[in-house]
């Protein structure tokens, strides 16, 4: 396994939970429960870390508590401690660019307005792999790109996250296990339904 760390970006705090910004939150709490791992508070890293023992060494979950916009302050700090370059590290996190319920995986690149992202290149560098979960598209179409990051899914969109939830841990373990590429051919050439 080529991957030493992954970050899922999300904002702390109850008013954050179940908003769309948080769904990298939701699906590694999900990968985390699936394999029985306990959250830990790291003060020094300002992030909450899991560490799961995978056979060829250990992979470290990190959920950042410093929010969205600051994200790479924490991920980047983990990213020296473990010595691990951006191309060890898979970001988990929603895109406004995808429609709800897709996911597709990409290195490198630009933010795409998406400010953690932002913050992970500004202080981790370009080179981390971003594991991609649609949220979009945004509706109504001039509603407020803040304010629509930060609203709670309405009732019929989160049953199709729930429904995906699944699909999204499974997702997340074939680029873990498998590799970048494999990862893209199956994942990124999934249609909506």
């Amino acid at each position: 396994m080529s991957f030493s760390l992954v970050a899922g970006l999300g904002n702390p705090g109850r008013a954050y939970e179940g908003t769309r910004h948080n769904l990298g939150w939701v699906v590694l709490d999900a990968f985390a429960r699936r394999h029985g791992l306990a959250w830990k508070q790291s003060a020094e890293f300002k992030a909450e870390v899991a560490r799961w023992e995978t056979g060829v060494g250990p992979l470290w979950l990190a959920k950042p508590q410093t929010f969205m916009n600051a994200s790479g302050e924490s991920v980047g700090a983990l990213a020296r401690y473990f010595k691990a370059g951006p191309e060890s590290v898979i970001a988990v996190h929603d895109d406004l660019n995808l429609d709800l319920g897709l996911v597709k995986v990409s290195a490198g690149g630009s933010a795409g307005g998406h400010n953690g992202v932002d913050s992970l290149i500004r202080h981790l560098g370009p080179g981390f792999v971003r594991y991609r979960l649609g949220i979009g598209p945004k509706r109504p179409a001039e509603m407020d790109l803040a304010d629509f990051v930060l609203a709670k899914f309405p009732s019929d969109q989160l049953v199709v996250v729930s429904e995906k939830i699944e699909s999204f841990v499974q997702g997340l373990e074939l680029l873990l296990t498998r590799g970048l590429e494999t990862a893209m051919n199956q994942l990124n050439r999934r249609e909506p339904k």
